[in-house]
């Protein structure tokens, strides 16, 4: 990351670390070394506990060493289609083995990925209003925003803009393919959305527990 860094030497260059236990760690040495980093594959909620963590502490260690934050800029990627991909895998399955289940399962569908993905904003939200990251904002932090990776719509049964849609809100980013850019700029609909309907998400996440799919065996696979 560092050489990366150092080679392109543009101040709006972002290096990408996985978002793993191990990258957790890579990714505060790297901010407190004063490069902008990408933490991808994210899709955990955990996972992204972790990762808003060690931003805060690699900046908290470049204050305590007396350096400037100001220029210092990071992203947490945070996969949402591949969620739905592999819950409707899942209901499937669920569904063959006792098809008396199809009318409840049939209802969770497509809505897993959105519910995940608004729960970890309504972590960003928490994280940004603690004490903590105010001390950080005095000294000329940056927010680290929640990115929407993976919005193009995988289930043609879908709206094909729907992982777009559900998730508009502020300090967030959204890194959308050429065709989706397409779709939504013809038919989709700007307004606010990622911290609406949050109580009604936690419901879903445990309707699907309930019916034997759990979404952190799901987002661990």
């Amino acid at each position: 990351a560092t050489r990366l860094w150092a080679t392109v030497n543009r101040p709006n260059a972002f290096v990408k670390v996985p978002g793993t236990v191990e990258g957790a760690k890579a990714v505060r040495h790297l901010t407190a070394a004063g490069i902008n980093i990408n933490i991808t594959l994210l899709f955990a909620i955990e996972a992204y506990k972790r990762v808003i963590d060690a931003y805060m502490a690699g900046l908290e260690d470049r204050v305590a060493a007396g350096k400037d934050i100001k220029h210092i800029h990071s992203v947490a990627s945070f996969f949402v289609s591949r969620v739905d991909t592999e819950v409707d895998k899942r209901i499937d399955a669920a569904i063959k083995e006792n098809p008396s289940r199809k009318p409840a399962l049939d209802s969770l569908r497509g809505k897993a990925a959105i519910a995940n993905a608004k729960l970890a904003y309504r972590l960003f939200k928490n994280e940004i209003a603690s004490p903590r990251w105010r001390k950080l904002v005095e000294k000329g932090a940056s927010v680290q925003r929640p990115l929407w990776a993976s919005t193009s719509t995988k289930n043609p049964a879908y709206r094909d803009v729907m992982y777009v849609e559900q998730l508009i809100g502020p300090d967030s980013v959204n890194t959308m393919p050429p065709q989706t850019i397409e779709a939504f700029r013809d038919h989709g609909v700007v307004k606010r959305t990622v911290d609406i309907g949050v109580d009604e998400a936690q419901q879903l996440i445990q309707t699907l527990d309930g019916e034997g799919i759990s979404i952190d065996s799901v987002t661990d696979k």
